[in-house]
C-alpha cells in the first residue's frame, strides 16, 4: 500500500474524530414546555424621577461656570454665576433709600412730639397734631416700603448665583461661559442618578386587563440585555385625549448603576401565567430573515431548525411559537455547533 493510500484512508477517521470532539464540546440544553409568566411588552423610556432644569431668573453676562455634564455635585453647591454688577447697584441704592426714609421718620416723628407737646399746652390747636401725626405716619410706611425694597433687591442679587438644588449628576449644561442669560433661558440640568423609572403609555383596553390587583412588571433594557424587577408601578389617573392611552410609572431598584434618562427600555407587564416552549436567547442563530436553533439528531450531531421566535420572556429566554417540541435537545452555542455540524458533513463527504 502507498503512502498515498495511507493518507487518504486516515484523512476521513481524522476528520470524523474532529467531528465527534467537536460535537462532544457543544453544550446542550433539553427543552421542555414549562408554565412562565405571561407578559404584554410596551415600549418605554427612562427617567429621573428627581430632576431640575435651572433657568436663568435675571438678566446678564456669565462670568463664571464651575461644572460640566457628567459632573457629580451636592446640594446647594455652586453651579455657575452671573454678572452681579446691576444687582449691587440695586442693592446700595435701595440701601440709601432705606438711610433717607430713616431721616425722614426721625424727622417727623420728632415734629409730632414736639406738636403735642404743644396741644397739651393749648398753643396750637388738635388739627395741628392731627396732620403731625400723618406725617409721622406716612415717613413710617415709607421706611418700611424701603427695607422691602432692598429684600427684593438682596433677592435679585441671590438669582446670580445659580446652586444645585439636589444632589446628581449634571446631565447637560445648556451655556458657555461669557453667554448672555435672560430670564427663562435654561442654564443646567441635574438628576439624582439613583432613583430612576421607566415611563410608559398603555392603551386603555390594555390597562384594563392589568388593573386587577397589584400591577407586577419587568423592565428589559435591550442595549446591555439586563432586566431589572420593579420596585412599584403606578397609573397616571388620567388619559391623553388624542391617543387614548394612560401613562404608567414603572420605579426601578434604588441604586441601579449605570442607568441613563432618555435611554430606551421595554417594560414587561405580567398578566398571568401559560404553557410555553422557550429557550435561550444565546442559544438563538439569527442570519438575516433566518431565525434557527441547532438541534441535537440524536447521533452525535446537530441540524440547523427554522423557528418562529416571539417575545422575550421576564426569566431572559425566548418564546418559541413553532419549530420546537418538548423533549428535544437544542445548542447552547450555535456558532459551535455549526463548526460541529460542519466538520461532520465535511468528514461523511470524504
Amino acid at each position: 500500500m502507498t503512502r498515498y493510500s495511507i493518507i487518504r484512508i486516515a484523512l476521513p477517521a481524522l476528520a470524523l474524530a474532529l467531528a465527534n470532539l467537536a460535537q462532544a464540546q457543544v453544550p446542550t440544553q433539553r427543552i421542555e414546555a414549562r408554565a412562565v409568566g405571561l407578559t404584554h411588552p410596551a415600549e418605554a423610556t427612562l427617567e429621573a424621577v428627581h430632576q431640575a432644569t435651572l433657568a436663568a431668573q435675571v438678566p446678564g453676562r456669565i462670568v463664571e461656570l464651575k461644572v460640566d455634564a457628567g459632573d457629580r455635585v451636592a446640594k446647594g453647591q455652586v453651579l455657575l454665576r452671573i454678572d452681579a454688577a446691576e444687582a449691587s447697584q440695586a442693592v446700595a441704592g435701595a440701601e440709601a433709600g432705606i438711610a433717607q426714609a430713616q431721616a425722614g421718620q426721625i424727622n417727623a416723628k420728632a415734629a409730632y412730639e414736639r406738636t403735642k407737646s404743644l396741644v397739651e399746652r393749648k398753643f396750637v390747636s388738635q388739627s395741628a397734631l392731627d396732620q403731625a401725626k400723618a406725617s409721622f405716619d406716612a415717613a413710617e410706611a415709607q421706611l418700611r416700603a424701603a427695607r422691602a425694597g432692598r429684600g427684593q433687591a438682596a433677592t435679585v442679587q441671590g438669582y446670580t448665583t445659580i446652586v444645585a438644588p439636589l444632589a446628581g449628576l449634571v446631565a447637560a449644561r445648556h451655556v458657555e461661559q461669557g453667554e448672555m442669560a435672560q430670564p427663562g433661558r435654561q442654564l443646567v440640568t441635574v438628576y439624582d442618578p439613583a432613583a430612576m423609572r421607566a415611563v410608559v403609555d398603555v392603551p386603555q383596553q390594555r390597562l384594563a386587563g392589568l388593573a386587577s390587583g397589584q400591577i407586577k412588571a419587568r423592565v428589559e433594557l435591550p442595549d446591555t440585555g439586563r432586566w431589572l424587577d420593579a420596585a412599584s408601578v403606578t397609573v397616571l389617573p388620567a388619559a391623553d385625549p388624542r391617543t387614548h392611552t394612560v401613562r404608567v410609572r414603572v420605579d426601578l431598584p434604588a441604586n441601579a448603576e449605570g442607568l441613563v434618562p432618555g435611554t430606551f427600555a421595554r417594560v414587561h407587564f405580567v398578566t398571568g401565567e401559560g404553557t410555553r416552549i422557550a429557550v435561550p436567547a444565546g442559544a438563538i442563530l439569527r442570519r438575516g430573515e433566518l431565525t434557527g436553533v441547532y438541534v441535537a439528531d440524536g447521533k452525535g450531531g446537530f441540524a440547523l431548525r427554522q423557528i418562529r421566535a416571539g417575545e422575550p420572556l421576564a426569566d431572559g429566554n425566548v418564546e418559541v411559537l413553532a419549530g420546537l417540541v418538548g423533549g428535544e435537545e437544542v445548542a447552547l452555542d450555535p456558532v459551535q455547533a455549526g463548526i460541529a455540524a460542519r466538520a461532520a458533513r465535511a468528514g461523511a463527504a470524504r
